[in-house]
Order: C-alpha cells, then sequence, then structure tokens
C-alpha cells in the first residue's frame, strides 16, 4: 500500500517551519520572481538555499515554484535563476511554461522538474507527452475528478500530484483574466487581484427567462466566489486513485492556517495507513478545520462536474472559530513558562487552547502573563510582542495559542 506524499505550502521560511513541524513531507515555495504568488513574502535569491537546505536537514523534500507564463522581458534573468536552484539542490522546479521546460533543460538538465497545475494538464495523452519529455511529476488539472486521476495513472508512469484542500479558483485551472483586465495585475505572472472574490451586481438584459441563482445583501452578491476545496473525507479514494502527492493550497495564508490544516492531514494519512479499513473522518479534525478562516467547503470536482452548491452566493465568505494570538518560541520547564509571540491582542483572563506539533490540544486560562523584564502586565497588544505566559504542560517550540471566536470574518 502507497501512501502519498503530503505537500505543504511555505510562503517564507517561518511558514516552512511550521510546516515541516507538523507533518508534511515536502513543502513548496516561491522566489521574488517567476512564480505566481508575488504578493506571499516569498523567498529571495539568498534566502532560497537556507529554505532548501532547512527542509533537506528535517528529511523532507522543496520544490521551488517557477510557473510564471513569462513575456520576453522576463525571459533575460531566468536562466540564472534555474542554475541557482540547482545548485542549492532544490527537489524540483515546478514550471507550466513549455520556454521555461526549454531553457531548465538547456541551463540546468540535472534539475527535476514538475509540471504545474496551470498547465491544464487535464487527460492521460497530455501527461504521457511530459512524461516523454522527461520531467518527474504533473500536478493534475484541478477540473480533473478522481475517476480521471484513475485513468491517467493507468496510462503513465510518471509521478502525479493534485490538490486536496484550500482555495479554488473560478477560472479554468486558475487561467483568469479578470484580474488583468480590471486591475491592471496579471494573475498569469502572480499578480492575482482576486476580482472573483470582489462584491459583484450582475444585471443579466439579454436572457429573459434564465435566471441567475443570486442571493443579494447590502454588500452585493458573490457569483464567482467558489468554496474552498476539503477532500480529508476522501484519503481512501485518493490513495487508492494513484497518486503521489497530495497538495495543500496557501502560500498567502497563515503559519496557523498551514500548521492546523497540515496535522489534520498528516494524522488522517496516518491513521489511513495503521489500518486502511477501517477509516472514518474524526470529529475533531472536522472541528480543526473550523477553527482557521475558510470558506465552506466542497469536493470539487472530485466526484464529477460541479454545481450552484460549489459556489458562495452571500455576503458570508469566510469563517472561523479561533483567533490565532500567539506562536510560542520557547519553554522554560524550571519556571512552566513558554516564551510566546504575540499574534493577536491576548489578556490576562482569557481563556486559550494549545495546538502543537506533537501532543492533543489542551485548554486553559491565562492566568498571569509577564514582559520581557519578567514584570507583570495585563495584556500584550504590541504586534509581535514577546511575552512569558505560564502553561499548564511542557509545550515546543512552534506550538500555538489560539482563543475562540463567534462571527464570520
Amino acid at each position: 500500500m502507497k501512501i502519498p506524499e503530503l505537500l505543504a505550502p511555505a510562503g517564507n521560511l517561518e511558514k516552512l517551519r511550521v510546516a515541516v513541524a507538523y507533518g508534511a513531507d515536502a513543502v513548496y515555495f516561491g522566489g521574488r520572481n517567476f512564480g505566481l504568488r508575488a504578493y506571499a513574502d516569498n523567498f529571495s535569491d539568498e534566502e532560497i538555499p537556507a529554505a532548501v537546505a532547512a527542509a533537506h536537514a528535517a528529511g523532507r523534500k522543496a520544490y521551488v515554484t517557477v510557473n510564471v507564463f513569462p513575456h520576453n522581458d522576463d525571459l533575460a534573468a531566468l536562466p540564472a535563476y534555474l542554475a541557482l536552484l540547482r545548485d542549492c539542490g532544490a527537489d524540483a522546479a515546478i514550471i507550466s511554461d513549455p520556454g521555461v521546460y526549454r531553457i531548465a533543460r538547456q541551463v540546468a538538465p540535472e534539475l527535476p522538474l514538475h509540471v504545474s497545475t496551470q498547465a491544464n494538464t487535464t487527460n492521460w495523452s497530455a501527461a504521457l507527452f511530459w512524461q516523454e519529455l522527461g520531467v518527474s511529476r504533473v500536478v493534475l488539472a484541478r477540473e480533473l475528478s478522481l475517476a480521471d486521476i484513475r485513468l491517467v495513472r493507468a496510462k503513465t508512469a510518471v509521478e502525479l500530484e493534485a490538490f486536496v484542500h484550500g482555495a479554488m479558483c473560478i477560472s479554468y485551472s486558475g487561467r483568469c483574466l479578470l484580474s488583468n483586465y480590471l486591475a491592471g495585475r496579471d494573475a498569469n505572472r502572480g499578480e492575482c487581484a482576486q476580482a472573483c472574490r470582489w462584491r459583484w451586481h450582475v444585471v443579466e438584459e439579454t436572457r429573459p427567462g434564465q435566471y441567475l441563482p443570486l442571493q443579494e445583501d447590502g454588500r452585493g452578491s458573490y457569483i464567482f466566489n467558489s468554496r474552498d476545496l476539503c477532500l480529508l473525507p476522501h484519503i481512501p479514494e485518493l490513495a487508492a486513485s494513484g497518486l503521489d502527492s497530495l497538495k495543500i493550497e496557501g502560500r498567502m495564508k497563515s503559519v496557523h492556517y498551514v500548521a492546523t490544516v497540515v496535522r489534520v492531514y498528516r494524522e488522517a494519512l496516518d491513521a489511513y495507513a495503521a489500518a486502511p479499513g477501517e477509516f472514518a473522518v474524526r470529529d475533531e479534525w472536522r472541528d480543526e478545520l473550523a477553527k482557521v478562516s475558510h470558506r465552506s467547503y466542497t469536493n470539487g470536482f472530485a466526484f464529477g462536474r460541479t454545481g450552484r452548491g460549489d459556489q458562495v452566493y452571500d455576503g458570508a465568505t469566510y469563517s472561523q472559530s479561533h483567533d490565532f494570538v500567539g506562536l510560542v518560541r520557547g519553554y522554560d520547564a524550571a519556571t512552566g513558562r513558554a516564551l510566546v509571540e504575540q499574534r493577536n491582542n491576548m489578556k490576562v483572563g482569557e481563556e486559550i487552547e494549545v495546538l502543537q506539533p506533537q501532543g492533543a490540544n489542551f485548554r486553559q486560562t491565562i492566568a498571569a502573563m509577564y514582559d520581557a523584564a519578567g514584570q507583570p502586565i495585563a495584556a500584550a497588544p504590541h504586534p509581535q510582542q514577546l511575552v512569558h505566559i505560564p502553561l499548564a504542560r511542557p509545550v515546543g517550540e512552534l506550538a500555538m495559542l489560539r482563543r475562540r471566536v463567534t462571527g464570520d470574518v
């Protein structure tokens, strides 16, 4: 029985470390150029080797996105960038464009290549085309069903990867023109303005009798707004489909999001590996996924075409049950105090929950708080303020503090 790789997003070095700590087998991230997340933190050319080394030191793999659709003026700097990825030992470059493939083969023929979902690989013949060109992996289009994936697997030997969790784009495999047209920001060059998430008012005058399923509130309608993908209940089917890697979306999401989602899928994959015939989604996994900011969930295209139930038509776009308030930077066993980096206003007397890379969550009240000088304080209002908090149990670095909230965000 083969258990697929769990592949997690790493928008910066902190998120990379968190993804690894919470159970990812591999991470993917981008540089400052040539990726499709221009507004993520990303990594400078000087930081990329350190990121790859950090993943390798933990025994994990590191894939770097080079999946931009370049114009002529983008190509001059590309050879040196691909050489950098080769020299630092990146486990693969993720590409979309045939021109990038051609230059990569000339400059760094030994650098493994993964074909991005942006390349729209929707059939076995296209996957076989890339296999015959020598790529290591094909990231399948999001529009494929599990039945489609099984057929691609049966016809090819190349590694296959698919998204299983995270935001879905309204455009075909992410190839969007809305952002460029409306905001002058080319999504296909990494500058998406997420125009599909804007508050739209649509009037159709030429199709009488054909009514769009709109629900208006005072802020507009959200007819282009897809629900988030969640295939957690279908781990057995995903494994049986022959996929080599299960990918979580979210290079622009928070460290709390990365930690929570990665840990849930890690536990689910481990539970399936331990007892395949007894796999069932645990209530605590569903609760965990509700704690991070998300749109309501959908199976996407896993079981066929999507319908109106896969879109969000009202203003309640995002929801979450908990706020991320602090990241543990260290723990003093002698005092029972954790050194916590504030990520949201915290006060003495609030109840918090502690999420850890290993071990069960636990809840407690913040009974006391101390500043960096050891003086008692009632609150930590300053961004990334370092405070000492007594915790009911020992915790490791990168544990997270969160508190319950109500309402949508």
